[in-house]
């Protein structure tokens, strides 16, 4: 066996999914179906032994399209291959790794999923009935009033909030500071958590919100909170925090048009990230076309 290109064999697969002990039951069965898959196109190429080189891997991922592989898929496929041939360089049975020039194709941008507004009022509509109830409420007001992650609610202190002139301070990605409206139903909401926030508060609680011991809420808890709320009001229990966000951006630009406002909400650097909800706004007005005007295509 030369050591100058890499090369294919079922012992030599074997040996290096051994190596991958450590990792994740998940990530060692992605890597056996990608490079099984590879191996029987090896088969079918020639006699289950070939030379890895950039052209075949080329066809392989030819192979993998006209299948109807989506690009993910297929990026996915190319990264177990890359790592192997890695693995195959590190223990001297190859000089170079051919897949690392090759690039899968680009998968389309998922457009991301988002509350109806009569979705996103429903979920407002419910009337707390604990403490801890009137603290989620306020969570879920201040996130879809203000578009904000759910890193930056977490990180939210007191001293954050002017509700007097109805705005907060919001420290985003990069450490980038941006200060921004809260509607009037948000300002109501914090307020009533904070009259109850002094049950919870220890001297040492610097969080807007907390928990039962007061300390700063986690990312996943509010997650949890927010499943188990939307479960209760009839929603789709696999809501998560970021869908507010969206929900903000989307709902704001259909009723707007201005794109360049809400990117400043939303703290983007580039206008292109913000663009996303042009498509979704599209979505929107396509919907209500071809439900309501009479030559439309109405969709089974």
């Amino acid at each position: 066996m030369t050591a100058q290109t890499a090369q294919l064999s079922r012992k030599m697969l074997d040996r290096f999914l051994t190596s991958l002990a450590a990792s994740s039951p998940h990530t060692v069965m992605a890597y056996t179906r990608d490079l099984g898959k590879f191996a029987d196109f090896c088969a079918l190429e020639s006699e289950g032994v070939r030379e890895i080189d950039t052209h075949l891997i080329r066809s392989w991922l030819a192979h993998l399209h006209r299948a109807g592989a989506a690009p993910r898929s297929i990026a996915r496929a190319l990264s177990s291959l890359r790592r192997f041939c890695e693995h195959q360089c590190r223990h001297g049975m190859a000089l170079a790794n051919p897949a690392l020039g090759l690039h899968a194709p680009k998968a389309g941008r998922r457009l991301p999923s988002l509350l109806e507004v009569d979705q996103a009022a429903r979920l407002l509509q419910h009337t707390p009935g604990t403490p801890l109830e009137i603290r989620d409420l306020a969570m879920w007001e201040l996130t879809y009033s203000c578009g904000l992650r759910v890193s930056e609610l977490v990180g939210l202190d007191p001293e954050a909030l002017d509700l007097c002139a109805g705005e907060v301070r919001v420290l985003g990605k990069g450490r980038k500071e941006r200060v921004l409206p809260v509607g009037t139903l948000a300002v109501a909401a914090v307020q009533r958590w904070l009259a109850e926030r002094v049950r919870y508060a220890r001297p040492e609680s610097v969080a807007l919100f907390l928990n039962q011991r007061g300390g700063r809420l986690t990312t996943r808890q509010v997650q949890l909170r927010l499943k188990a709320w939307a479960q209760r009001q009839g929603l789709d229990a696999s809501l998560h925090p970021h869908m507010l966000r969206h929900s903000f951006a989307s709902h704001l630009l259909e009723s707007s048009g201005d794109l360049r406002a809400v990117q400043e909400l939303l703290g983007h650097s580039n206008i292109r990230t913000t663009q996303i909800y042009t498509h979704l706004d599209f979505q929107h007005l396509a919907k209500v076309y071809d439900q309501a005007h009479p030559r439309a295509r109405r969709r089974s």
